[in-house]
């Protein structure tokens, strides 16, 4: 049998749905008369008041909303894994919404937590998201706001990241110790924060082993397999000269592979290639793909504990934003040159 809702009684009622929750959590501006037809519409309709419905009263549901890009990836699931233990360990619930990469889904993400009445949002920016006046908004209404991993100084709202840049410096500076001379890097839109750290991060790798950047060794493009072996395909058919690929992630590093292994490239010895992310997949593919550890659950976890420490302060934005920003991990593979 459907169970009977808030929307049930108002419209039995014919009045509204706010009416009838301020009424059945006995909102002193309804009058005493709403409250007994509410309540008394409520037995008839067998309905059982819920948490959210009971939080409407004292404002706190105990709520957190998690937003993120995807949970197509490993990265964000793990991190998700992350926010949602120590959310728990804290008597929190969260309510989770995949925004597709889409800046209008991420809008829609944060409407569906205000209507849920969530206590805060824990978000990571969406590939298309450039303004952030949704963002804005909440902090305006001081509704707390914490960015992981994809951050943006301008929002001003506390975050925790790794050092991306430190990232990028890593990856290449190792493949020029494993003897790369021409490092490729795909890369992606660069009004994200932390590629445009990855790339920067590249960049003075080389500059610092005194080995030349070479625009026709950037390449951009939408995260996805088929990015990296488009690249390889471009370099090959214009005879471009590389000996080394540092993917921004690691699904366009098993693109790379991929389209490397069908051309009769062998790995590692003619090219080497790390990716980003230490996606799950990445230690059980052949050659197993090299990359950088970005501390997911951690991230996570990090991201939890900070959030409710700022959350029972009662002051979330009476400081300048707090910032944690985790160190990188480089992992070596086979597809480097490491030791399987």
């Amino acid at each position: 049998m459907k169970k009977t809702t808030i929307h049930d009684i108002a419209r039995e009622l014919n009045i509204t749905f706010s009416t009838v929750a301020k009424a059945l959590n006995d909102h002193p501006r309804i009058k005493a008369s709403t409250k007994i037809a509410v309540r008394e519409m409520a037995v008839k309709l067998n309905y059982q008041q819920n948490k959210l419905a009971s939080s409407l009263k004292s404002g706190k549901t105990g709520i957190v909303g998690v937003l993120v890009p995807t949970l197509d990836v490993s990265f964000f699931s793990s991190v998700v894994h992350g926010i949602e233990s120590v959310m728990n360990e804290n008597g929190y619930s969260i309510l989770l919404y995949q925004s597709k990469e889409l800046h209008a889904h991420e809008v829609s993400g944060i409407e569906t937590f205000l209507q849920s009445r969530v206590e805060g949002i824990i978000s990571s920016l969406a590939l298309e998201t450039s303004t952030f006046d949704h963002f804005k908004e909440l902090k305006e209404r001081g509704i707390p706001v914490l960015l992981f991993d994809r951050t943006d100084d301008e929002i001003g709202v506390p975050c925790v990241r790794i050092d991306d840049y430190r990232g990028g410096y890593m990856a290449t500076e190792h493949l020029i110790k494993q003897g790369c001379k021409r490092i490729v890097h795909i890369s992606t839109d660069q009004n994200v924060k932390i590629f445009k750290e990855r790339l920067r991060g590249y960049k003075e790798a080389l500059l610092h082993y005194n080995l030349p950047v070479d625009d026709k060794l950037i390449f951009y493009g939408n995260l996805s397999i088929e990015l990296g072996m488009q690249c390889i395909q471009q370099l090959v058919d214009n005879n471009v000269d590389f000996d080394g690929i540092f993917a921004f992630e690691d699904y366009t590093g098993l693109g790379v592979l991929k389209q490397l292994k069908k051309l009769n490239i062998t790995i590692p010895n003619q090219v080497k290639v790390i990716g980003f992310a230490n996606e799950a997949f990445g230690a059980h593919i052949t050659p197993p793909l090299s990359t950088v550890d970005q501390q997911t659950v951690k991230m996570g976890e990090e991201s939890a504990r900070l959030f409710l420490k700022l959350l029972k302060s009662g002051e979330y934005y009476s400081t300048t934003p707090e910032q944690i920003v985790l160190d990188p991990l480089l992992i070596i593979r086979e597809s480097s040159g490491g030791v399987g």
